[in-house]
């Protein structure tokens, strides 16, 4: 076995930054370190945190740090910060904003930079998460960076989702514009106290009720995800299908983070006890191997192009040739070895 994951194993913190540091610049045996850690995941929950800037996703997620380690649970944390464009390190390092839980060794915190990427997640990130899963994280936590329509990688990788949104910033509107509510597993209205946060609340619960309706239109008593339209939208669980509940805090103060702990509980078991928990378990292995087959082919194609991308784009920039035109005649030059 390779001695980083071994030690990785132990649950050393040491071992653990190291290899995740090899895997984030590619160095070192990364992948084989990686191979002989696959068999000892798939124990973690990961729960993904995003939502607009200026939400409070930060200080939710420390809070819920907080009341994770009170059950005796070991907590892994990824946030996934802009990269600076000079270096591609990320601008927020680690544990700065959530500095109380540095000294506590069941508590991982990583921030990893998007290095440029359309996304909110680092391409490093599924691999972090699983090192973080192997060193014996119950639960793992993977912040981003913000939320929109290049942003939607997190509903891949999470188990349960939560889009935190606060009162009086229009979010509940964006939701619908970047399709957050297609991705939300659970709505957080963060900074509960502002006012407009009741308001907040049952906006979102009538676009989840009405996106229900009109996904299963023609039905009279069930909503898209099998619950009862006439329901609150409740941490509850489904027959079928999960009934999206919006969960009120104000994370500064801690109120609403117990509630919003047993939803996502809720959330973990009706994923237990149903077809869709499999599903989405599949469709997570499929995407995760699609998206690392696309980067080893784009890799290789890139390696055996060699100068003649810079030549494409060449003659893109001067006009002669059209991106897609450049890329077909690219495609043809790697297919011809």
């Amino acid at each position: 076995m390779h001695p980083l994951a071994e030690r990785v194993l132990r649950g050393e913190v040491r071992a653990t930054a190291r290899l995740m540091r090899d895997i984030d610049d590619r160095a070192g045996d990364w992948l084989g370190a990686l191979a002989d850690l696959h068999p000892h995941t798939g124990r973690a929950w990961i729960i993904g945190v995003t939502g607009n800037p200026g939400a409070g996703k930060s200080t939710l997620t420390d809070q819920l740090i907080g009341h994770y380690r009170k059950q005796g649970v070991r907590v892994g944390v990824v946030a996934v910060d802009p990269s600076s464009p000079f270096t591609g390190g990320a601008i927020l390092g680690d544990r700065i904003r959530m500095q109380r839980h540095a000294l506590d060794g069941e508590v991982f915190i990583r921030s990893m930079a998007t290095r440029g990427q359309l996304g909110g997640l680092s391409r490093s990130t599924a691999d972090v998460v699983r090192v973080l899963d192997a060193w014996g994280a119950g639960v793992i936590i993977v912040e981003t960076v913000g939320v929109g329509q290049d942003e939607l990688e997190i509903a891949r990788l999470a188990h349960s989702t939560l889009v935190v949104m606060a009162p009086g910033m229009g979010d509940e509107v964006q939701a619908i514009k970047a399709g957050i509510l297609e991705i939300a597993d659970l709505f957080v209205v963060n900074k509960a106290d502002r006012e407009g946060a009741d308001a907040t609340v049952r906006d979102l619960e009538m676009m989840v009720g009405m996106s229900h309706e009109l996904l299963h239109a023609g039905s009279h008593s069930f909503g898209h995800h099998g619950a009862r339209l006439d329901r609150e939208a409740e941490h509850k669980v489904s027959a079928e299908e999960w009934f999206t509940p919006v969960v009120k805090t104000v994370a500064s103060r801690g109120e609403g983070v117990a509630q919003l702990v047993e939803a996502i509980a809720k959330h973990r078991e009706w994923l237990g006890q149903t077809r869709a928990g499999e599903e989405r378990r599949a469709a997570r292995a499929r995407d995760e191997l699609s998206l690392v087959f696309r980067d080893l082919l784009v890799e290789d194609a890139l390696s055996k192009v060699g100068g003649a991308m810079d030549e494409a784009a060449k003659r893109v920039l001067a006009r002669e040739f059209d991106p897609y035109r450049a890329a077909r005649e690219l495609l043809e030059r790697y297919r011809g070895g």
